[in-house]
């Protein structure tokens, strides 16, 4: 069964101020999104990879080297959620199956594995529903209340962490389901993919993550993520293999 990879990369990381979108910024010698690319184009087993980018993004041309399974599309939309909408109906539209998987995958999130990604390959492929990579919440959790004043926030009341996950990508389900559920959706209400499968009264596996596959999201993360790639040896993905 194809594997189809989905990056919706057309935000403006608000988030992490700077020059560019936090997914144009330089880690380990290159840009972030460019490491998040390789490695899924790492992955034997991934048919291809689909970059979302908004119409007229220069900078995307720019970072990402050609490669026969890396293809951008200009129909990012508005939010993350209208930008992975887009994104399966431009696949859809070039002959993609609907019972083909698709990986979803935040540009941010540029220390993922080929290990990761296989494992969350193996663990989906024969479900119905499909799944994501997560990782139980290891800390404790609170709710929280402003003060008096409306300005400092206080403890409300600690919240039991039993059965807890942090959600993370890639999230891999049927790409024909996973275009439905976001087409019926209140795309406003959509936080991530699996979201959008649960209002249709679907329960997508949870399949164990890492805790290095965070997103990027404000500047000391730039430096946790660069730490990381440069352990592993990581090189700056200038040009990919062609496989």
């Amino acid at each position: 069964m194809s594997m189809h990879v989905l990056i919706p990369s057309a935000g403006a990381g608000s988030r992490l101020p700077g020059d560019a979108p936090k997914q144009y910024r330089q880690v380990a010698g290159a840009s972030i999104v460019a490491h998040t690319v390789r490695a899924f184009l790492a992955c034997p087993r991934v048919t291809d990879v689909t970059v979302v980018v908004q119409s007229g993004d220069a900078l995307a041309h720019a970072v990402l080297p050609a490669h026969p399974r890396l293809c951008l599309a200009e129909v990012g939309g508005a939010t993350r959620a209208h930008s992975v909408m887009k994104g399966l109906q431009w696949m859809r539209d070039r002959g993609v199956d609907a019972n083909a998987w698709a990986l979803v995958h935040d540009a941010a999130r540029c220390c993922v594995t080929p290990d990761a990604i296989e494992r969350l390959i193996n663990a989906c492929e024969h479900d119905p529903v499909g799944g994501l990579l997560a990782v139980p919440l290891p800390d404790t959790l609170k709710r929280a209340k402003l003060d008096a004043k409306g300005s400092v926030p206080q403890v409300a009341t600690t919240v039991p962490r039993e059965g807890l996950w942090l959600a993370q990508t890639p999230q891999m389900f049927r790409m024909g389901m996973l275009l439905q559920a976001l087409e019926q959706s209140d795309l406003a209400r959509i936080t991530d993919e699996a979201s959008a499968l649960e209002q249709m009264g679907l329960s997508p596996l949870l399949v164990a993550g890492s805790s290095s596959n965070f997103k990027v999201t404000y500047a000391e993360d730039l430096l946790l993520a660069e730490a990381i790639l440069l352990a592993r040896g990581t090189p700056a993905p200038t040009e990919y293999e062609h496989g």
